[in-house]
């Protein structure tokens, strides 16, 4: 077996720069004192520390890695133009992510994509939820099975061998460091691409196998049957709107500074995301029109389905100059690498937060939570691994990690962010078995499974085209809806006893008060000058209709500042005194309502809501101590 050197030098050189870097970026994080309250956050979220400037690009290299740049350049080669979807895809993707969905979730303060979920349907369904988004993250094994494609063109090693090797190194910068690291990371590959990619392509243009790239002696556009316009126009809508639900996705958001940053973040990288695929489209192009029996290929020619997926790492290898592949090799190493991270990152931080910590083990400190995400950045690893072995098309693995995603996520999240009102547990998970079976009994011929249902139009040759990921998708929306409103009239309306509500969110709410989320702003005793808060969302993401306090009425009631006197405060103080109880939860539930747990004999029952000013300047709501009901719980906010 032969090697090549300078291919084999290029990657140490990456590898050991993206490493300084990460851990030079994961020294950035802050210490989070005695109690390490915030270890979380300050992992998975860098402190929501994250500027404008690191986060488009790290939003855009995260989207711009393995599977893009090799997955656009095999679809070019094999199909054409009208086939490479997925650049443009996934760029209006974070356009509709960022008008009607970053601005939301990061005002709403939530750790992952899953807090949403857990807070409105409840844990165990949010647990549920998680499988979806798990299968998506690891269907993404298209960044390791691009980084061992190009591992294996380097050094001529089995394809099989070099995407183990190459993800027992992802795996090992991963277990380095939290989001800093991932993020600044992303900022190097980025640079590498855009440089690597662009410097080889006037060196492949000029190499004497490169035949002429005239439109008389080739179709570049490609061909697109009607009757396959069903399954073109399915594709598309997976690619833009189950481009949306991903914890890769929205853990950029949430790490940003504002709502605002967050939605800029998305529109600048949408059109980072574009200006970042031309590289591969015309690497694809260049390999399309070259006379590989000119070259020191020997493989098969043309390329066949095995080889079209290395089409990217071909092109640098045996058309430029050995030091422009050196740059170019290298490049594509360290970003797949970088993006590979990312992933596995995600998945292992919804797993830790939103099954272990809200759903196992609830009372786990910082540091276990923190421990079971890196065991889970190792398990996702290998089963990704594994994925990336079996299936050998890259842009199959990227159209099959997003089809999940789309049919059962989607329509979740849409409900879940802007119709929570209209959604329970009940639609949830139904609308989840439906979706399912819908997309899963319409087969999949990457995974080797036959149609059991066959959808009009479907063809033996062809096999389904009719739009039924769309399809799936849409009927589990409906679902979700029809049976939450459904099972909402006719527990409200007395046809079925409060005893059948199994999961406790319409009518048989339990009237203990347990917190969904973490807390991001430190807990502490309450005091006259301290704003104050107290959570009504129970463990099904529900509200108790007994706990709520009329926070419409008490707006009206406000009472101005200046009416505020000594005798008011000390009364508070007193009351404060003698009953506090602090509870440690988030201050992010479906509703919240501002009050404090006071049994002061002294307070007046007219006043039904005392207005003070906390050390920020800003307005908090009291309500009256008799609107709240014994062992309810309070946290407070510095």
């Amino acid at each position: 077996m032969t090697f090549n050197i300078a291919g084999v030098f290029s990657i140490i050189i990456f590898y050991i720069l993206i490493l300084i870097v990460g851990i030079w970026a994961g020294r950035k994080k802050k210490s989070t004192g005695d109690g390490d309250e915030f270890e979380q956050e300050e992992v998975m979220l860098a402190g929501r520390n994250i500027g404008l400037f690191v986060g488009i690009f790290t939003m855009t290299a995260t989207w711009v890695g393995g599977g893009y740049i090799n997955g656009t350049a095999e679809v070019i080669y094999g199909s054409g133009i009208i086939w490479c979807q997925a650049p443009f895809g996934y760029a209006l993707s974070l356009v509709i992510g960022g008008y009607f969905f970053a601005n939301k979730m990061r005002e709403q303060g939530y750790v992952t994509m899953l807090d949403p979920f857990q807070e409105v349907l409840g844990s165990r369904m949010g647990g549920l939820l998680f499988l979806p988004a798990l299968f998506g993250e690891i269907f993404l094994a298209a960044i390791l099975a691009a980084l061992g494609a190009t591992v294996s063109v380097i050094v001529d090693m089995d394809n099989d061998t070099s995407i183990i090797l190459s993800a027992g190194i992802a795996l090992f910068y991963t277990l380095f460091g939290g989001l800093y690291s991932v993020a600044y990371t992303d900022v190097i590959q980025l640079g590498c691409i855009f440089v690597g990619l662009w410097l080889c392509i006037p060196f492949s243009l000029n190499h004497p196998a490169v035949k002429s790239m005239s439109t008389e002696h080739n179709d570049w556009f490609g061909d697109l049957p009607g009757y396959q316009m069903g399954q073109y126009f399915d594709y598309m809508l997976l690619l833009v709107l189950g481009g949306v639900p991903w914890q890769v996705y929205f853990q950029r958001v949430l790490s940003s500074k504002s709502a605002t940053k967050a939605q800029v973040l998305s529109y600048v990288a949408a059109f980072g995301c574009i200006i970042m695929a031309v590289p591969p489209m015309i690497v694809g192009a260049v390999a399309r029109v070259t006379a590989w029996n000119e070259t020191d290929f020997t493989g098969p020619i043309p390329l066949d389905k095995d080889h079209q997926s290395l089409v990217l790492p071909l092109v640098l290898q045996y058309l430029t100059p050995p030091f422009v592949s050196f740059i170019g090799l290298g490049a594509v190493s360290a970003a797949v690498m970088s993006s590979s991270d990312s992933s596995l990152l995600s998945a292992s931080s919804m797993f830790a937060r939103n099954v272990y910590k809200l759903m196992i083990r609830q009372n786990a400190s910082e540091h276990e939570v923190i421990l079971v995400m890196k065991i889970s950045i190792v398990i996702v690893g290998c089963v990704a691994t594994g994925m990336a072995i079996t299936v050998k098309s890259i842009y199959g693995l990227w159209y099959l990690s997003s089809d999940l995603v789309y049919v059962i996520l989607f329509p979740q999240l849409v409900s879940v962010v802007h119709f929570k009102r209209h959604c329970n547990t009940y639609g949830s998970l139904v609308a989840y078995f439906v979706g399912f079976f819908l997309r899963a009994l319409g087969g999949e011929s990457i995974l080797h499974l036959p149609p059991f249902i066959k959808y009009p139009w479907f063809s033996e040759e062809h096999g389904q085209l009719f739009p039924f990921r769309t399809f799936a998708m849409l009927s589990s929306f409906a679902t979700l809806l029809g049976v939450s409103t459904l099972t909402k009239n006719l527990f409200e309306s007395g046809y079925l006893p409060a005893s059948f509500d199994f999961f406790h969110c319409v009518v048989n709410i339990p009237e203990d008060v347990c917190v969904v989320q973490e807390p991001h702003e430190e807990m502490t005793v309450l005091s006259a000058s301290q704003a104050l808060y107290y959570q009504t969302s129970e463990i099904n993401g529900r509200v108790n209709p007994a706990l709520e306090t009329g926070e419409d009425e008490a707006k009206t009631k406000l009472l101005s500042s200046n009416n505020y006197n000594s005798n008011n405060n000390n009364r508070l103080k007193s009351g404060l005194n003698r009953t506090s109880t602090i509870s440690s939860g988030s201050q992010h539930s479906t509703n919240r309502h501002n009050s404090v747990t006071m049994n002061d004999p002294s307070t007046s029952s007219s006043a039904k809501v005392k207005e003070i000013h906390s050390t920020t300047n800003q307005r908090k709501v009291i309500p009256d101590m008799e609107s709240v009901n014994p062992g309810q719980v309070i946290i407070t906010k510095l």
